[in-house]
């Protein structure tokens, strides 16, 4: 089992409508195997697989082992369409999607997360927004495009995705919304929430600044309203998963990397409860501020 922080929250798990899963990322650079250990540990209700180069995200039987095991369901799949992960499942992006959705109807995943194209992937962003409503249709999935940011080389703007990285702006039947992404845009996530409407159906519960990098921060560390964020779902009825994702890869210790993790759903936990007036303040970072996920990625 994970190595335990003697003073972390240890919320239990919930039966509340919106449930509160672990994104494998949130433990980066462990392996998928430790992200299903750790949600059991601290009662996540389930866990969204980030496909990438860890072989156990690319193998179905592997991950329905591992679920079966922890007791931990797979409750969305994140295709990889990262910089990180442009060669799993080879290098044609359309395929990997299609193949994203094969795998989230074999493990009962209700959920497929996927990133706009890239610039350059012209080919692959003419077809995205018909390959996603077919896909949609075809799979009775929610197929979520997740909203991203402008790349600021040189303090300039350059769109990096086609055919835009605010999904506001297209026509998706079904949104994510990543609250550092947001940040690192520059938006504000509640704003955003109520501007999707009924076109949100997945949330990467996190937190950054306007800092211009994709800081994936404990939730409460950075300047997103995700207390309200989470008080707005939870008042309005919303039906989806609070996804937990993270960066801990400068954690200096298992300890520090449990606690992390843990005072995500405590939050979580916290302001998703209906009519509570209760708060929940994170402890400072353990580590360096810096813990930024690359910016292109």
């Amino acid at each position: 089992m994970p190595d335990i922080a003697p003073d972390a929250p240890r919320p239990t798990s919930s039966d509340a409508a919106i449930k509160v899963t672990l994104s494998s990322a949130s433990v980066y650079p462990r392996k998928v195997a430790y992200a299903f250990e750790l949600a059991a540990e601290l009662g996540y209700d389930g866990l969204e697989v980030m496909v990438w180069s860890d072989p156990t995200t690319q193998d179905d039987n592997a991950l329905v082992h591992l679920a079966q095991q922890s007791g931990v369901p797979i409750r969305s799949i994140h295709a990889p369409t990262l910089l990180v992960s442009q060669n799993v499942w080879g290098a044609k992006p359309g395929p990997k999607l299609a193949k994203a959705v094969d795998m989230a109807q074999s493990l009962g995943a209700d959920t497929v997360v996927v990133h706009p194209p890239f610039a350059w992937q012209r080919k692959y962003a003419r077809q995205f927004v018909d390959q996603v409503h077919a896909l949609t249709a075809e799979s009775g999935l929610t197929i979520a495009v997740e909203n991203m940011y402008p790349w600021r080389p040189r303090k300039h703007d350059y769109g990096a995705y086609l055919p835009g990285w605010d999904p506001t702006e297209h026509d998706y039947d079904s949104v994510t919304l990543d609250l550092s992404h947001a940040a690192t845009a520059r938006q504000d996530s509640l704003q955003m929430a109520k501007a999707f409407g009924s076109r949100l159906r997945h949330v990467h519960l996190t937190d950054g600044t306007d800092s211009g990098m994709d800081e994936h921060l404990v939730p409460g560390r950075g300047t997103q309203p995700a207390a309200k964020l989470l008080q707005h779902l939870s008042s309005t009825g919303w039906q989806g998963d609070v996804v937990v994702e993270i960066g801990t890869r400068k954690a200096r210790t298992a300890a520090e990397r449990y606690d992390d993790v843990a005072q995500s759903l405590a939050f979580a936990r916290t302001y998703l409860t209906p009519g509570t007036e209760a708060q929940f303040v994170p402890t400072p970072a353990h580590h360096r501020p810096d813990d930024a996920w690359d910016p292109t990625a």
